[in-house]
């Protein structure tokens, strides 16, 4: 599990960094371009639902956390409420990192096709 939790501004500078790759792949000049056509358009971002879902993963592992340490440091709370969480987290997080394989592997094949 990792420790170090992830932080909002990281969030941003990961999804500003798919959002210029997304429009250097489709030749737009600008990827604010893109960001205010989505937007615009009245659907839901799909930058902020990716962040959002990062957000849920990031709550729940410092949920676990502050679980882990309340309970090493003797305040009442069962063994079995913390590994739970602890499970939770994990799951949280590995589902999170197959789901951002998968999405990498899309975009190398893509990047791969021949034209």
């Amino acid at each position: 599990m990792i420790d170090k939790t992830i932080s909002p501004a990281s969030i941003q500078s990961m999804l500003q960094t798919l959002r210029t790759h997304q429009a250097q792949a489709s030749g737009m000049p600008d990827a604010v371009e893109l960001q205010n056509a989505t937007s615009e358009a009245g659907r839901t971002n799909f930058g902020e639902f990716v962040a959002g879902a990062l957000s849920e993963v990031n709550q729940t592992q410092v949920k676990s956390a502050d679980m882990r340490t309340a309970y090493d440091r003797g305040q009442t709370m069962s063994l079995a409420e913390v590994v739970l969480g602890m499970q939770k987290s994990s799951l949280a997080f590995e589902a999170t990192l197959q789901v951002r394989n998968k999405v990498l592997k899309a975009y190398e094949d893509i990047l791969n096709m021949p034209v």
